[in-house]
């Protein structure tokens, strides 16, 4: 049962890799080449970076859109602490802000360029993400909230961690939580969902089996999901059918016993 399921998901990776080419279109803007992708910002527009040649190498930056957009939408990236999350998102994936622009930007080699871009892209989706802190509906950021649960259960656990997965990408995870030998629990590897919809889960999935092989062969693999607001039809079932513990945030504390140990 478990070759067929590594068959199908291998042959979802090569679909995904197939579909970063064929939607991806290049055009000439003065020194500059408009690289426009597939993955879409919340309002449903392609995003788009610039690319040129700088010294040996690239450079590639969104030109300022996404942190223009924000300010545009009415989330000014202004306080302490949002300015201390957008550092994070952007230094998880080793994108830094031009603070003369506001543009985000990172330097590519020819070796490195498809990393890069692709860092590039994760790194403006989630700046992109920072927009829901303009709702005054939103008390508390849902990853805080699984962090302080974390740390109140006393589970050992570092933030923000990448491991390269077969496609040659890098995928990163919100928590590792190392081996325990001595209460015989693998390494496990936490994901928050903050707004579950069938594309997270189709994600986290692919997320998890790019990177399953390269990790120990009894790691596991979950998703902490905010319910608050629902879970639509579907979403726990698919991660939890390909091996995922999907726990919806309201039952977090039947998974305290293994995390913590």
């Amino acid at each position: 049962m478990i070759q067929p399921m590594v068959t199908e998901i291998q042959e979802l990776v090569d679909r995904y890799v197939r579909w970063l080419q064929d939607k991806t279109t290049l055009r000439q803007v003065d020194n500059w080449v408009e690289i426009t992708t597939p993955y879409l910002d919340r309002h449903n527009d392609h995003l788009q970076m610039y690319a040129k040649k700088q010294g040996t190498g690239y450079l590639l930056t969104d030109d300022g859109y996404i942190l223009n957009d924000l300010e545009l939408q009415g989330c000014k990236l202004d306080s302490p602490k949002r300015q201390a999350l957008l550092k994070q998102a952007l230094n998880g994936f080793g994108v830094r802000q031009n603070t003369s622009t506001g543009a985000l930007e990172v330097p590519a080699s020819a070796d490195n360029f498809p990393q890069r871009k692709h860092a590039m892209v994760q790194a403006m989706l989630a700046v992109n993400d920072l927009f829901y802190l303009a709702s005054p509906n939103v008390a508390n950021l849902f990853y805080e909230d699984v962090v302080a649960w974390l740390e109140t259960n006393d589970v050992r656990f570092t933030q923000g961690v990448k491991f390269a997965g077969k496609s040659g990408y890098d995928r990163l995870f919100d928590f590792v939580i190392p081996r325990s030998p001595k209460h015989k629990q693998p390494e496990r590897i936490v994901q928050t969902i903050s707004r579950p919809s069938k594309a997270e889960a189709d994600e986290v999935v692919l997320k998890w089996f790019d990177t399953k092989d390269t990790r120990p062969p009894d790691s596991k693999m979950f998703t902490i999901v905010n319910d608050i607001g629902g879970v639509p039809s579907g979403v726990l079932e698919e991660m939890r059918n390909y091996g995922i513990f999907s726990v919806p945030w309201n039952e977090r504390d039947t998974v305290v016993g293994e995390l913590a140990a």
